[in-house]
């Protein structure tokens, strides 16, 4: 017998001890979410290049200034203000909101979908600064903050 078959049955039990947990120790286990405060909300998505309609309201106490990128200058939204846009599209499916609050405060951004064909973005105070800058359709479908 060579040295390397004698080491062997070393090797296999110094392995094997290594994959058995110590007492007490915390194991993870998968498993399905069952409370919904515990479980990641599921990403908003929509089908890629169907157009959409984006709703944008500010409910801050200042004023906001929104730019559809590249489509549009900087557009000024005061609060409780709603501003609605298209997105999505065959041609172009992305689509980008820049936002920025005038007094330079930090905003956080919230998505909803309210529907197969539509998006509400809230745009509130708060956040770590410098907050959420923008709200990005992919071509793909997916809602992403910025």
């Amino acid at each position: 017998m060579d040295s390397s078959s004698k080491l062997l049955p070393i090797v296999l039990l110094t392995s094997t001890l290594l994959f058995i947990p110590a007492e007490g120790a915390n194991l993870a286990i998968a498993g399905t979410c069952t409370a919904a405060s515990s479980c990641a909300p599921p990403p908003i998505q929509f089908i890629p290049g169907q157009r959409i309609t984006i709703e944008v309201v500010n409910l801050t106490r200042g004023v906001i200034q929104l730019q559809q990128m590249p489509v549009t200058d900087a557009l000024t939204i005061s609060p409780a203000q709603v501003r609605t846009f298209l997105g999505g599209n065959t041609i172009d499916p992305n689509f980008s909101l820049i936002f920025w609050d005038t007094m330079g405060l930090a905003l956080k951004a919230d998505i909803i979908k309210l529907g197969a064909r539509s998006l509400r973005i809230e745009l509130r105070p708060g956040g770590r600064p410098p907050g959420n800058r923008a709200v990005y359709l992919n071509d793909d479908g997916r809602v992403k903050i910025l």
